[in-house]
């Protein structure tokens, strides 16, 4: 965590006075009468007007600039108690300077106090949780108050969860599109199945480069499991056109012959889509490539796993469980 910074306003020098109470009731004055003989003293006060033809001059009454220019003779302001006693205003009053605040911030109607700063060497998400922790166990705050995590962390989480959201919402949607097509609950669950393989990939890439579940990954995994799902159904179906329009018995023989078939499709797609994100996951540390890095890392390392399980192990697999025919 770098660059901690408290946002408030720079100060404005203030002399503050402050009437003690006993020494108030001593002399017998009214606390409003002392501070409004001050008002008067050093702000002043309209107490009349002259006319001169058609315009009229306000008379006011205030202190002459010499006294008021010097903040040590604010204490020898002379008081008249009830009792027709002068006394000076530092008898009854505390007097110190000190430096008080000219502007307030404000978020719809209530009063903020920001505190921002910069996360290094982790990712946002954790940093936010583990500020969470500290602050709940070591900050007491007073009524009517709470505290609130804004900025980059709760973008992301906001962003990932929408994506999770839609992304789910699609993913059932061509579930049922799928099943509506094939009407084989086995092989839509052989195109379901390329899904783990890509994952392993995109772990295990996203791990080797250290980087964290953001928005990034998270689009490049659900990128991933578009081409992934592709792949299979490229694979399952060219199985049912060999199967019902060349009328090849379901065997090894017909498993094996439609991999190599579809080989160089497969291949090729998976290829193609490397090279063109391989430059933003090789440069995903410069500025501005957060997002498009993280995705390329795991799309990258979720083809290599997909493309070689899906034309290695999903052949057998459907040899083993896939329902082929009329």
């Amino acid at each position: 965590m770098t660059g901690i910074r408290v946002q408030s306003p720079p100060g404005t020098p203030e002399l503050v006075v402050r009437l003690r109470p006993a020494d108030v009731a001593r002399w017998g004055f009214d606390p409003v009468d002392v501070l409004d003989s001050l008002r008067v003293a050093y702000s002043g006060e309209v107490v009349g007007e002259i006319f001169d033809g058609n315009r009229v001059f306000d008379v006011a009454v205030i202190l002459p600039r010499a006294q008021r220019e010097s903040i040590g003779s604010i204490g020898d302001l002379p008081l008249r108690s009830p009792s027709g006693t002068y006394v000076r205003l530092r008898d009854i009053a505390s007097i110190t300077q000190s430096s008080g605040r000219y502007v307030i911030l404000h978020e719809s109607a209530r009063r903020v106090q920001t505190v921002t700063c910069n996360v290094a060497g982790r990712d946002v998400a954790s940093f936010v949780q583990a500020a969470r922790r500290a602050v709940a166990a070591r900050v007491t705050l007073p009524a009517g108050t709470y505290i609130e995590f804004t900025g980059s962390a709760e973008a992301e989480a906001r962003s990932r969860r929408d994506l999770m959201v839609h992304s789910g919402t699609a993913l059932v949607g061509i579930a049922l599109l799928l099943f509506i097509v094939m009407r084989n609950g086995r092989n839509l669950a052989l195109v379901a199945l390329n899904l783990p393989f890509a994952l392993v990939g995109g772990v295990v890439a996203a791990l080797l480069t250290r980087e964290p579940l953001s928005v990034g990954s998270t689009v490049g995994f659900v990128t991933l499991f578009g081409i992934t799902l592709r792949n299979s159904i490229m694979m399952i179906s060219h199985y049912e056109h060999l199967v019902r329009a060349e009328e090849q018995s379901w065997n090894l023989e017909t498993a094996i012959r439609g991999a190599s078939e579809r080989l160089v499709p497969i291949v090729m797609t998976s290829l193609v889509t490397a090279l063109g994100l391989l430059p933003l996951a090789l440069g995903r540390n410069a500025p501005g490539r957060e997002v498009e890095g993280a995705m390329a890392v795991v799309i990258l390392g979720g083809l290599v796993t997909s493309t070689a399980l899906n034309l290695l192990v999903l052949p057998t697999l459907a040899h083993r469980w896939g329902r082929f025919g009329k």
